[in-house]
């Protein structure tokens, strides 16, 4: 028993990360019909502000809880800041062009911010500092938690409420939600669909930011590839729950991250080695788009062609 709980504790803190960063992806198809791919290296971005910004204010060198609030909240600045110069600079121009246009151009951002870091940071993993202390703490028998577990879990979810409360109490989520029922209607109501898409692109960055942030405080070993693994099972998270819907994408990530912890805890037993791990998320996908296309809280839409 206590197996099963730790597992599903370590689940849960994985599953937390993929559904901040599945929030982003499943935002911006829900207004655009994009999978923004280059979503998964903001999370890797918001990581190295949150470095930059802890050694340079001084925070590495004295941890406390204000340091870390200045760190999560200033990388998320950052990573939105990121995000909507990404819209404006690479994908507003092509809006207007086929979705395999805009398809490639998310892949090669994608790339294009990956290997910058590359060649700014050599490719060498850094040491995120520890901003807060990190505790164990016994539950029973064998089966513990850490601090660093406990503030993901609940720093995501303080998060996810936010972002709920900004969709559906907020005259900016309000549009939000017009725009993704008609973009062009919701042009002819008069709303600035250009700045809808832009906030929304800048709230799923900021998100993401704090996922890169938070990962960080639980495993410190950082580098310019970390998103690409990480944002390809948000992906799949965001698929699993139902692609533009929000509430999906929270249960899709807390499923790919429990069903990870799961195979590597109990695999053996059923012959899957536990460094099958990242093989389990994509047999899901396959499965979902082969049994449910549309996900678990999604929704089929009839497209006329």
């Amino acid at each position: 028993m206590d197996t099963f709980v730790q597992q599903l504790i370590n689940g849960l803190t994985i599953g937390s990360i993929y559904a901040l960063i599945a929030l982003g992806y499943t935002m911006v198809y829900g207004i655009l019909r994009l999978i923004n791919f280059a979503h998964g290296d903001i999370y890797m971005v918001g990581a190295y502000a949150g470095l930059f910004l802890a050694t340079s204010l001084g925070f590495a060198a004295n941890p406390s809880a204000f340091g870390f609030v200045v760190t999560l909240v200033g990388s998320m600045a950052i990573a939105a800041a990121m995000g909507m110069a990404i819209e404006r600079f690479a994908y507003r121009p092509v809006r207007k062009f086929s979705k395999m246009t805009t398809l490639i151009t998310a892949i090669g951002m994608s790339l294009l911010i990956e290997y910058l870091f590359v060649f700014f940071f050599e490719g060498k993993p850094r040491s995120f500092p520890q901003l807060l202390p990190n505790d164990n703490i016994t539950l029973f028998g064998n089966a513990t938690i850490s601090t660093s577990q406990i503030l993901i879990f609940v720093v995501s979810m303080v998060l996810m409420v936010i972002l709920q409360y900004i969709i559906y109490k907020t005259k900016i989520g309000k549009a939000m939600r017009a725009v993704s029922f008609n973009l062009n209607s919701a042009k002819l109501m008069g709303i600035n669909t250009d700045f809808v898409i832009a906030f929304t692109f800048a709230l799923g960055s900021a998100l993401a930011a704090a996922g890169g942030v938070l990962t960080a405080q639980y495993n410190p070993k950082i580098d310019p590839l970390m998103g690409i693994i990480t944002g390809l099972k948000a992906f799949v998270a965001a698929v699993l729950g139902g692609i533009g819907n929000i509430p999906g994408a929270v249960l899709g990530g807390l499923l790919i991250g429990a069903a990870e912890t799961m195979v590597v805890g109990y695999g053996s037993y059923i012959g899957i080695p536990s460094t099958y791990r990242d093989a389990v998320a994509f047999a899901i996908l396959i499965l979902v788009l082969l049994l449910r296309p549309a996900g678990l809280l999604g929704s089929n839409v009839q497209e006329k062609v």
